[in-house]
This record gives structure tokens, sequence and C-alpha cells, in this order.
């Protein structure tokens, strides 16, 4: 079964069925123990591109924004059975849309959507068509989107599953903001959990 752990502030890792491993924005927090397949780096603050925190398997990809955003191009990554898309992320003054990225990612037949750090963009409306599993929202109301807008994409993209993250600069979580949200069909999930996709 596929699972995501929850490291704290905008860092996770899913774990596939298969046992292969992706980081995603890592930085915060543990949970660094299992070699990495695949590293995702959505922009270039540095509190999403701790990479060296990650031990990876030989033959590892690193898909960071400047190979997955290439010259107004989002880039795709396939590695076995894993389909990582690059999306349109940013939109606000801390985060330049052209430097940014959100990432589609397909595991086990699920569709799970990372939003990095972003403000709402147009292309969540596209998102909205493919029937996601889960997506994963930023919501620190100061550096990203507050709780408000974060709740309006999540009601936009349409998951069948919402969970929020990156809640307040400097903590790995703030459980008072996640429990505020209002997306539907949210799930709250704290540093240090894992659950089951």
């Amino acid at each position: 079964m596929s699972k995501l752990y929850y490291q704290g502030h905008g860092s996770f890792r899913l774990t596939t069925d298969s046992g292969r491993v992706i980081y995603v924005d890592p930085y915060a927090g543990t949970g660094y123990d299992l070699k990495a397949d695949i590293i995702l780096v959505s922009h270039e603050h540095f509190d999403h591109i701790e990479i060296k925190k990650c031990t990876g398997h030989e033959n590892a990809q690193v898909f960071t924004y400047k190979t997955a955003l290439t010259n107004g191009v989002y880039k795709k990554l396939q590695y076995e059975n894993i389909e990582i898309q690059a999306v349109p992320a940013g939109g606000n003054k801390n985060h330049d849309i052209s430097k940014c990225v959100g990432f589609l990612i397909t595991i086990d037949d699920l569709k799970i959507y990372a939003s990095g750090d972003t403000s709402k963009v147009d292309f969540m409306f596209e998102l909205s068509k493919l029937n996601l599993d889960y997506a994963i929202f930023c919501g620190d109301g100061i550096y990203n989107m507050d709780l408000e807008e974060a709740a309006d994409c999540a009601r936009i993209v349409n998951a069948k599953h919402n969970i929020i993250i990156h809640l307040k600069p400097g903590e790995l979580f703030d459980k008072k903001r996640a429990q505020a949200w209002t997306a539907p069909n949210k799930i709250i999930i704290e540093p240090n959990q894992e659950i089951i996709l």
C-alpha cells in the first residue's frame, strides 16, 4: 500500500507499494532514513531544498524546479511506473511563477497533487478534471496563500482528500490552523505521522 509520511513544514515522503521512496521538498523534521528513489524540489527557498538530508540509491533521480520547468515548458519524469508531472505554482510576491513548480504525482494508480509554495493559479481548474485522489496545499498566509484561499483552491481542484501543510514559518506544524481550515474532505496529518493512502 502507498504511504505518506509527513516530516513537517512543507516536507513529506511518499512510499509506493513496491517500496520506492519519493521525498518532496526536503528540509524539516525527521524521517529521512529511507533511501530515496526520487527527490522533488519545488523552488529555491532554503526551507524546501535540503537535498543532502536524503540518501539516494545509486540511480536516484533529482527533479528540481530548474529541470522541471525550462523555457516555460513543464516537464515530466518517468521512473519505472511512477510518473511525475511538473505543474504551475507560485503567483505571489514571494514566489515567481516562472521559478516555482508544483507536482502531479502518480503512484500505484493514485493521483496526488503537491501544490508547492503557491497562491491560486489558473491551472488548478485543469486539475479539477483529473479526479485526483489527494491534494496537498500550503497555507501559511504570510509567504503563501492563507487558509481561506487554500480552501478555495481545494474546492476548485476537487480531490477526494485534502491535506494542509506549510502552516507557520519556523514551525513544523500548527494544529489550530489545520483544524480551522475549511476545505472539504480534509485530513489532518501531524509531523512524524504516516498514513496509508
